[in-house]
């Protein structure tokens, strides 16, 4: 009998406008653009919010208040709720509704959606911490499951999460990590024998089907798809085909799926609003929560990560934001600036540090298979990737001369 375990993504990241060179010195607000394109952070905000958010929200809050087995989870980034604080509260209390029904979960994550883990480990605890008080303030909800960034992982972040008292964390069911195993089960990090030492259960493992969540999350309204159209019977019958040899289909997505990526013209929030009915249709079906998984169901093995995996393109690795030179020099620059930063004693500097963090920045920078319009070229809102790193390097000129203007300040007043 498998319990399906629906999971979204909710991130909007704050685009650095075309900050050119002549801007060095003179402008601080990186991410204000009021001219009418993709780099318009209100603008887009906006768009979406009406495109996707609120008519989501609207459907999943019917599905709640109809069938009392369904429930779900989201992993909102912090940007993205400083946003709709700011520009767009009823988005938030749609979000804060949903949440008070209690059969909504809220994982943890990094406040600003950085690579923070991989570069800083005191700079990823603060965002963490950062964000887990950020939910508790605007949810009244203390996370009990963590997922990192693009849904990086390795061994020794479930290590961190397993320490840090966290019941469960999130990663890619990638094929090469699993071998012969299927994504449908409970698994245990492969953290070592140290474990034994701490009087505390072993954290669990859950695994994306990303065959399964793609399905609805990028070929939902490809023609070319040899199971197009998708409906919520059809896809229902595939999570039935798992009885017997599945406990949790863990299913993850981001939320923009539903009304950005793929349309209301193409009948996205109709499978929507039909998809649980049809699963709880079979009554060996049922939806949990990630926290109600890990304590219903028994570790069936232990999974190795030694090296990071993502849910990014085919390598499922981190090379879609590290991949080349200029991603590797921004990231490089970024945080070697940590100390300066939190010795500047400026707090504006430290968060458009932080915002300067954000993994989008990177990702908007990858050249892989850019000439080809593949997804990285669809989702960049920047003319090139090389003008995206143009911008980001300028604006991150301009935050080193604030931070040094800051220190001949305090030699002035010394």
């Amino acid at each position: 009998m498998p319990s399906i375990c629906l999971y979204f993504q909710v991130h909007q990241p704050l685009r650095i406008k075309k900050y050119r060179i002549f801007d060095i010195g003179k402008d601080h607000e990186y991410f204000n653009d009021n001219s009418d394109t993709d780099l318009n952070n209100k603008r887009i905000l906006t768009k979406v919010s009406d495109k996707s958010y609120l008519p989501a929200n609207k459907v999943i809050l019917e599905l709640l208040k109809k069938h009392k087995d369904f429930k779900v989870s989201y992993s909102f980034s912090g940007v993205f709720l400083e946003q709709i604080q700011e520009h767009y509260p009823q988005v938030l209390e749609s979000f804060q509704e949903l949440v008070a029904t209690g059969r909504v979960e809220l994982l943890s994550e990094t406040y600003y959606h950085s690579l923070a883990y991989f570069y800083s480990l005191t700079e990823f605890e603060n965002q963490v911490n950062l964000h887990r008080k950020l939910i508790k303030k605007l949810f009244k909800f203390e996370p009990a499951v963590f997922r990192n960034t693009e849904l990086a992982y390795t061994n020794s972040l479930a290590w961190w999460a397993h320490r840090k008292g966290y019941k469960a964390i999130l990663a890619e069911g990638w094929d090469r990590i699993l071998g012969w195993r299927s994504p449908n089960f409970i698994y245990e990090p492969n953290i070592g024998q140290t474990i034994k030492k701490y009087n505390k259960p072993v954290i669990k493992l859950l695994l994306k089907n990303y065959k399964l969540s793609d399905d609805i999350a990028f070929r939902f309204s490809e023609k070319s798809w040899k199971s197009w159209p998708l409906t919520a019977d059809k896809f229902s019958g595939w999570v039935n085909e798992h009885n017997g040899n599945a406990e949790v289909i863990n299913l993850f997505m981001d939320y923009e799926t539903f009304g950005e990526h793929q349309w209301e013209d193409k009948g996205i929030f109709e499978f929507l609003r039909h998809f649980p009915g049809e699963v709880l249709k079979n009554p060996d079906n049922n939806f949990v929560t990630p926290t109600e998984a890990v304590k219903k169901y028994p570790v069936r093995d232990i999974i190795d990560v030694p090296d990071v995996i993502t849910w990014a393109d085919t390598e499922r690795d981190l090379s879609a934001w590290i991949g080349n030179n200029i991603q590797s020099s921004a990231l490089q620059s970024i945080y070697s600036l940590e100390g300066k930063v939190l010795n500047s004693g400026d707090q504006k500097i430290v968060d458009d540090w932080r915002r300067l963090q954000t993994s989008d920045h990177f990702y908007y920078m990858c050249t892989k298979w850019y000439s080809d319009g593949d997804v990285h070229k669809y989702f960049n809102p920047y003319e090139s990737p090389y003008d995206a790193f143009i911008s980001y390097m300028n604006a991150l000129s301009d935050l080193k001369l604030r931070i040094n203007k800051k220190k001949i300040d305090h030699k002035k007043y010394a």
